[in-house]
């Protein structure tokens, strides 16, 4: 190891310091990212209707789905870029840096590409109904424009974050949130362009994004880069893949867990009295409030991403340790925060997508109470999976992942379906959440004892 990697602030600041400077601006951009889609939500409520709401529920499997592929090279890069650090091989640190930009471009523009074709027939695929279609087709032909400059902008900001600049990292999600925000409510409320005007303010916000980061990054601490650093590396593709293919598989699978509750909530919708719009809308809108509380949740893991990897990277296990315990303490608090909100103010997050009438308010609030009930077990669940990433242990985090959404959920979905219809649904839920707590902490204590055994950095004395 190089002594100048054990100089690094990464091994000699403080655990909790560390932590409290990268967390907070991740949590921030987290949180921000996760408004994009529920400001949009609260003002199409509030501009169009309920039914402007299922629309943007439905193609939410468009939205899933860009973000796992832009998650899979992001979060793979930064895992990357981190962990050469970490041992001192600054050039494929630097490789990565490029190969992550070009992979970005290639595969969010195939994806824009491939949707715009089909679209019509993946909204019928995903559940969408016959009043909702027409705003769906309207939505979703204008923010898949986006993708390409999501997929690049998300890599270079988690290239920049493990850099060491989280506040800059920060500050290009902020600009690009406040403008969507500000777009939205003059597109919207002031022109009346209704959902279309929703769905260009998304679009503009992400460009500005993605103008944002990439200007930063002649300007990295760590690396150089060159217009030569920029050619995609089919052993630094595999690489980024292989860390990231964790945070692809859990967008991935929230994609096919959305379609399959969207279609569910339709067909045993129109069984009750609410129908298939109502449940299709509130559900949505419990999903945007559920993505706000696990956004905090991955922003403390994805800022104990690079103090982390970097550690491990230089066999300082006592630090990684205490870098996730740490992270698990503050995860869970925050958690049991988020829970407490949702059951105590419930009509008022209600309102704040449009007050329509008696049977969707009453579905809604029975939505937000059953299915986030068990919010308070993601202060294990979410941290943990990204930390097993930023290890560079695919495999366990993947299982982390998947228990939730995969292993858990779906099997619930059919089972509680089956025994109480659509309020069943709601149930699946809950369910799945205090499984996934008990497989993820269990990973977790084991890991913890495993790095007890692991030979430390003789350097170190840790």
């Amino acid at each position: 190891m190089e002594e100048n990697t054990l100089q690094h602030p990464f091994a000699r600041e403080p655990v909790g310091r560390l932590l409290v400077r990268f967390a907070v601006p991740s949590i921030i951009s987290m949180v921000v990212n996760s408004v994009y889609n529920m400001v949009d939500q609260i003002f199409i409520g509030q501009g169009v209707g309920y039914i402007g709401n299922t629309a943007t529920n439905i193609c939410f499997p468009f939205t899933t789905m860009y973000l796992a592929l832009s998650l899979l090279i992001g979060d793979g890069a930064a895992a990357l870029f981190s962990l050469r650090l970490g041992e001192g091989r600054r050039e494929e640190a630097r490789d990565t840096v490029g190969t992550a930009i070009l992979l970005g471009l290639l595969v969010g523009g195939s994806y824009t590409a491939l949707c715009e074709l089909g679209l019509q027939p993946l909204l019928g695929l995903f559940g969408c109904t016959e009043s909702a279609f027409p705003y769906a087709v309207e939505y979703a032909s204008i923010t898949l424009l986006g993708v390409p400059f999501v997929a690049v902008s998300i890599a270079c900001s988690n290239i920049i974050r493990a850099d060491g600049s989280p506040q800059y990292s920060m500050f290009c999600m902020l600009a690009g949130c406040f403008t969507n925000i500000v777009l939205d409510w003059h597109f919207v409320m002031n022109l009346g362009w209704g959902i279309a005007g929703a769905a260009w303010a998304t679009v503009i916000g992400q460009v500005l994004n993605f103008a944002l980061a990439v200007i930063r990054l002649p300007k990295l601490k760590n690396v150089q880069l060159s217009l030569r650093t920029l050619r995609l590396r089919r052993r630094t593709v595999f690489q980024i893949g292989r860390l990231g293919i964790s945070s692809f598989i859990t967008q991935g699978a929230a994609t096919f867990v959305v379609i399959l509750m969207n279609r569910s909530l339709s067909t045993y919708g129109a069984l009750s009295i609410y129908g298939s719009d109502i449940p299709q809308a509130a559900f949505g809108n419990v999903m945007k409030v559920n993505q706000v509380v696990v956004a905090v949740l991955l922003g403390l893991g994805v800022g104990s991403q690079p103090i982390v990897g970097f550690n491990y990277g230089a066999r300082i296990y006592e630090r990684v340790r205490r870098t996730y315990l740490i992270c698990i303490g503050a995860a869970t608090t925050a958690a049991v925060t988020g829970w407490g909100f949702c059951q105590l103010f419930t009509q008022d997050i209600v309102n704040l997508f449009g007050q329509e009438g008696e049977l969707y308010n009453q579905f809604a609030l029975n939505c937000f109470h059953i299915f986030l009930s068990m919010v308070l077990l993601y202060g294990v669940t979410v941290p943990t999976g990204i930390f097993f990433q930023a290890i560079g242990k695919p495999v366990k985090a993947l299982l982390c992942s998947l228990g939730r959404q995969v292993l858990f959920f779906v099997p619930c979905i059919f089972i509680m379906r089956a025994i109480a219809g659509l309020e069943g649904l709601l149930y699946a839920g809950p369910i799945a959440d205090a499984c996934a707590f008990l497989l993820s902490g269990a990973l977790g204590l084991r890991e913890m004892r495993l790095m007890r055994q692991q030979p430390h950095s003789p350097q170190t004395g840790e």
